[in-house]
Order: structure tokens, then C-alpha cells, then sequence
């Protein structure tokens, strides 16, 4: 489906992929969270720049096509923002969502990006994806050529290992069946 926002082609992508322990169902209700989805950007890391970036939800809390997420903090002390709107969503298999205007960004600028699902029989195969352009203004535009590709391949591969990891049996607190 082509976009009403972005140009068709973006010329830079970056995809990851995995099997999560989960029915397709499970997994989109856990992803289609977007504060959850987003959670790597919330607290501070190095590849945040010790920032953080906070996710503010529309009324349907960008969970139908057309709703507005926005998001907004601090990156090595630069203010950052962007809008998206959810421009496909199709339960329990993919959800797509892009940029709206010209995002404030350092790495990487208008983007689209989504997540789609399909059955296994030991649960789901999930693949996150971005397709995004750089930012124009020239030290942004140089800051991405050099770590675009980096960012946009953390951000995906922080999105499907956090899936992964929240229906992972080792990653559940082990319940003592005496208490």
C-alpha cells in the first residue's frame, strides 16, 4: 500500500527477525503496545546518548489505523521529536506506522516502520522492519551516513529481542508450587 505521507521509496532499510514462543495473537497484543514497544527509547542508555525519549498516546492509544503517537525527549542533549500515524494495522499479523511532517532526529529521518507475524508451529516468526531516509540538515545528514545503519538495526533488533524475551520460559520468575 503506498503512503500518503512518505515517498514511496526510502532508500535505507533495516529488518530483524525471530521465532517467539507465542501465538500470533499473543505476540501483536504484547506489541501493539506501543509504550511497550517503544521501551528501549524510555530510559536512558549509551545508544540514547544517555537520554530518553517519552511516547504520548492519542485516545486510541495508536492502536487504529490513523491514530497519532508522539514522541519526544533528549538525546546527547539535543531535544528531539517526531509524530507518526498508524497507517495499517491488521491483527494478529501486521501493524505499520510512519513519520508525519519532518521528524526532529539525529541519525536517521523520516521513517516507516512496522511489524509483521506469521504462524509457526512452535509459535510466531516475527519481523520488525524500518525503511527510513536521513535527515536533511548537514551535521544530521553526516551523523547519519556514519551511524544510521547502526541505530536503525539496535532499535529493530531491541523491539523482536524484547518479544522474544517476555514469552521466553528463562525469562519468567520461577513460582515455588510449597508456598
Amino acid at each position: 500500500m503506498a503512503s500518503r505521507h512518505l515517498p514511496t521509496a526510502l532508500p535505507y532499510h533495516a529488518e530483524s527477525n525471530a521465532l517467539v514462543s507465542a501465538s500470533p495473537e499473543q505476540v501483536f497484543a504484547l506489541i501493539d503496545d506501543h509504550k511497550r514497544l517503544a521501551s528501549h527509547m524510555s530510559e536512558p542508555s549509551w545508544q540514547m546518548g544517555g537520554g530518553s525519549m517519552k511516547t504520548i498516546l492519542d485516545a486510541f492509544s495508536g492502536q487504529r489505523v490513523g491514530s497519532h503517537i508522539r514522541v519526544n525527549g533528549r538525546v546527547f542533549g539535543i531535544q528531539l521529536s517526531l509524530d507518526e500515524i498508524v497507517t495499517e494495522r491488521d491483527p494478529p499479523t501486521r501493524k505499520v506506522w510512519e513519520t508525519v511532517g519532518t521528524p526532529r532526529l539525529l541519525v536517521i529521518g523520516s521513517y516507516r516502520m512496522g511489524f509483521e507475524l506469521t504462524p509457526r508451529a512452535t509459535g510466531s516468526h516475527l519481523r520488525v522492519f524500518l525503511d527510513y531516509a536521513l535527515p536533511h540538515p548537514w551535521l544530521e545528514h553526516w551523523l547519519g551516513h556514519l551511524f544510521g545503519g547502526y541505530y536503525a538495526r539496535w532499535c529493530t533488533q531491541r523491539m523482536v529481542t524484547d518479544a522474544v524475551q517476555h514469552f521466553s520460559p528463562l525469562s519468567k520468575p520461577a513460582v515455588d508450587a510449597a508456598a
